[in-house]
């Protein structure tokens, strides 16, 4: 039980215009502040140009929609599922053509 608090770290991240107090994992601290700056420059970005037609909550909406897209398309891209078939075929006809000599 000791050792997980010692793993946490208390930090204080700017995201926007405000400042959050969160616990972290110590080894993605680097991680929790490169995404922070993420959601404040897409933020900054919707609201340079929304400001005067939509409310501080959905320009929030559309930098949080945003990101996720932004996840989703790199989730996709990094899907190793079917190259995990093809090599597991392949393993299959690599043994069976060692199994037939």
């Amino acid at each position: 039980m000791a050792g997980d608090n010692r793993d946490k770290l208390n930090i204080k991240l700017h995201v926007y215009d405000s400042y959050l107090n969160v616990t972290i994992q110590r080894g993605d601290e680097a991680l929790c502040r490169i995404a922070a700056k993420h959601a404040t420059d897409a933020v900054n970005t919707y609201a340079a140009r929304f400001k005067d037609k939509y409310s501080e909550k959905e320009i929030l909406y559309m930098a949080l929609i945003d990101l996720a897209l932004r996840y989703e398309k790199e989730s996709s891209r990094n899907d190793t599922a079917p190259y995990c078939d093809i090599l597991n075929k392949l393993t299959s006809e690599i043994e069976q053509a060692l199994a037939d000599n």
